[in-house]
């Protein structure tokens, strides 16, 4: 059996493979999780599946597959999860990735940003805008005020 790339020592079937398949991932950390071993196994529709929906047409489809295939991806570390609550809930997962490509070894450490509607979690890409006024609907499609909503938390984040 191959073993998972996010590092859990599970299976890849029992872990991050189920969540590839079409299972809801249960926290914004298996989420993450399931999303670098997706890079590490070339799956760009679930990249850009997992990523906010109103965020997704505003992606690099060949970008990403690009990066993915051409690296040698080496490892995660996860640092820390913190949960947010609230509706719609919240969070912060930051984490290390380790990869190899024609440049040389890099290592990057981020702390991505995820919003959950209904049983599933989205990452909320930085790279791609959320193109909403403060009084307009939330593009998580939450319902509620952009400023109430991703927009506060996000600016909670970036005070920090």
């Amino acid at each position: 059996m191959t073993s998972c790339p996010c590092g859990s020592g599970d299976p890849l079937d029992a872990c991050c493979g189920r969540y590839h398949a079409g299972a809801p991932a249960p926290s914004a950390e298996t989420l993450m999780r399931s999303r670098y071993s997706a890079y590490v196994l070339g799956q760009v529709d679930y990249l850009l599946a997992t990523t906010l929906p109103a965020q997704q047409a505003g992606l690099d489809r060949e970008a990403i597959r690009a990066w993915s295939l051409q690296s040698t991806w080496l490892g995660l570390e996860v640092e820390k999860a913190e949960l947010f609550g609230g509706q719609p809930e919240h969070a912060f997962v930051t984490f290390t990735a380790r990869w190899h490509d024609d440049a040389g070894e890099h290592s990057h450490r981020e702390c991505s940003a995820f919003v959950q509607r209904g049983e599933r979690w989205y990452f909320i890409d930085p790279t791609v805008g959320l193109n909403a006024g403060r009084n307009e609907p939330c593009p998580c499609g939450s319902g509620q005020k952009f400023k109430k909503c991703c927009s506060s938390f996000l600016n909670s984040a970036a005070a920090d």
